[in-house]
């Protein structure tokens, strides 16, 4: 009989990377209506979103060392225990020192998106699962179940709106959606147990630290801290309060938006593993970038709501286009022992350079300056596209030669 752990690991990685977006698709939104209904300020608001990016990359930074020597199975376990954790304690924090805390220690992601502990522990797992020619499609396949899921967490955002008619209060609703997002960890963890003790290495190729790829993957790391730190300018929460502050959008509103705006995300996943088949990794990457980031900066200067949600849905359709083709690239162009710090390595940059740029964005948002964000943002984020293309256009993955 088979046991519980000969399961495909790359169906119970899905299944947890579903429920981890699920429950940070509406933890993104929420955050800053929580927030403001504590009576915080949009600084502060941006301020715990820089400590909860920052304290993802030092814990990513951890993770790029022990995943190189301990089992990835335990590893995700208490990556999906402190997410329990986290879930608690701010359904019961109201003290701006404590929150803020919360938001450094744990696991609250303001992007909704993959920056996160969970990460490269799961990139390192998937790609022993396929070949070179199958793995950006399953990179694909990863990220689109992970959008998805956060669409319809988007969709959940909103429940808070209507629990008045059950005699429960906007704020005790969102503390109770809190504690849903500790429910979504422990369920978490019950799929990481089902891993195999050990999912990256063999006894010819054992995990290992940088070494032959340590320049490569430095000059990627520094390239994605660049787009990284734009994109810290307009993380879902901000982007949520901007349009919160901009054009009185309400949570329900904002949660069809969001939800609508992840489908596009999601279906534009397998549309970038089809399309780099085509044209390579690195051009589908930077080609798909620059038009999204055009389209966000036209959204900065939209007059009304609907122009602006439209600019921004167009936005949504292509941003995330690069999100499995950069995952597939940097597991392509390092050697097998090397995956799990390289993935570690490439994405304690982003985490660190993304948590910088929320709190500047919060005083811009405190100074009136709410368009000022999306400008930046895309403004960087054209520069990284095109330095991407200049560094990298020659060095191709393996199926792509």
């Amino acid at each position: 009989m088979r046991s519980v752990q000969s399961t495909n690991p790359a169906i119970n990685l899905f299944g947890a990377r579903a429920l981890r977006d699920f429950g940070d698709g509406f933890v993104a939104i929420l955050l800053p209506v929580y927030l403001l209904a504590l009576g915080f300020s949009p600084l502060q608001v941006g301020i715990i979103a820089t400590a909860s990016l920052l304290g993802s990359a030092l814990l990513t930074i951890a993770v790029g060392f022990l995943g190189a020597r301990y089992d990835l199975r335990w590893l995700l376990l208490a990556a999906a225990s402190l997410m329990t954790a986290t879930g608690v304690a701010m359904s019961l924090a109201h003290d701006y020192w404590l929150l803020l805390v919360v938001a450094f220690a744990g696991t609250i992601n303001p992007s909704a998106g993959s920056v996160s502990v969970f990460v490269p522990l799961e990139h390192a797992a998937l790609t022993r699962e396929v070949a070179d020619a199958e793995r950006t499609r399953m990179f694909a396949r990863y990220s689109l179940i992970g959008a998805l899921a956060s669409a319809t967490g988007a969709l959940a955002a909103a429940l808070p709106d209507f629990t008045s008619v059950m005699g429960i209060g906007r704020l005790t609703a969102i503390k109770l959606m809190f504690v849903l997002y500790a429910l979504v960890g422990i369920a978490g963890g019950f799929l990481y147990a089902r891993l195999p003790k050990r999912i990256v290495g063999s006894e010819s190729a054992e995990p290992a630290a940088l070494g032959p790829s340590r320049a490569i993957v430095l000059k990627l790391a520094a390239l994605f801290s660049l787009d990284a730190f734009a994109g810290g300018f307009v993380v879902q929460s901000l982007l949520a309060l901007w349009l919160f502050e901009r054009f009185d959008l309400s949570l329900m509103q904002a949660g069809v938006f969001f939800f609508w705006a992840g489908l596009l995300s999601a279906f534009s996943f397998p549309v970038a593993a089809w399309l780099s088949r085509r044209i390579g990794l690195i051009n589908t990457m930077v080609f798909t970038h620059i038009p999204s980031s055009l389209a966000l900066l036209l959204a900065a200067f939209a007059p009304t709501l609907p122009l602006a949600l439209a600019l921004l849905l167009i936005r949504a359709a292509l941003s995330q286009m690069d999100v499995p083709t950069r995952s597939s690239y940097v597991m392509a162009i390092v050697t097998e022992a090397e995956r799990a710090a390289a993935a570690s390595f490439t994405s304690v940059p982003r985490s660190l350079a993304a948590a910088a740029s929320p709190a500047l964005a919060g005083a811009l948002f405190a100074a009136s300056s709410r368009s000022w964000p999306l400008v930046i943002c895309a403004a960087l984020k054209i520069v990284y596209d095109l330095l991407l293309l200049l560094q990298f256009r020659q060095l191709k993955p393996p199926e792509e030669r």
